[in-house]
């Protein structure tokens, strides 16, 4: 849809008609000028204070536990072999304890994915909240 540009040679206009642009522009404009000054509105919320020199007192540093696994399914708890029945057993025990100390999973590069899943799964069935796994930073440069 081409409209001429008032000569006769009939050909199609090559201008563009900016007034509408400008019109949309000024509306945009008015907007944003109006809009600005809300935005900057803040909301003043009172936030309560911690006393944090008191935090180590109320929260008593406990130990984590360390299992290790290795390839052939040998467990260790904090690097004395246990059993997994005796596993159990430990891990309710000290899932009973307020703090809960965390678990840290530690396994041998060969070890196979689903003894260190076994391991995190009795874990968590026993009640312990903090499982994680041990592993060591790659050196390569």
């Amino acid at each position: 849809m081409a409209f001429s540009s008032g000569n006769d040679s009939g050909g199609p206009m090559a201008e563009i008609n900016v007034t509408p642009l400008v019109d949309v522009m000024l509306v945009l404009l008015i907007i944003f000028m109006i809009t600005a000054p809300l935005m900057s509105h803040k909301v003043k919320v009172e936030l309560p204070e911690a006393d944090v020199a008191n935090l180590e007192q109320l929260a008593p540093e406990v130990p984590p536990i360390t299992l290790a696994v290795t390839q052939d399914g040998k467990l260790f708890w904090n690097d004395e072999p246990i059993t997994a029945s005796l596993l159990e057993s430990r891990l309710s025990v000290e899932a009973q304890k307020t703090p809960q100390p965390q678990v840290n999973v530690r396994g041998d590069k060969t070890t196979k994915y689903r003894v260190i899943k076994d391991v995190v799964q009795v874990a968590q069935q026993q009640g312990m909240r903090k499982v994680g796994f041990v592993a060591i930073k790659d050196r390569s440069n």
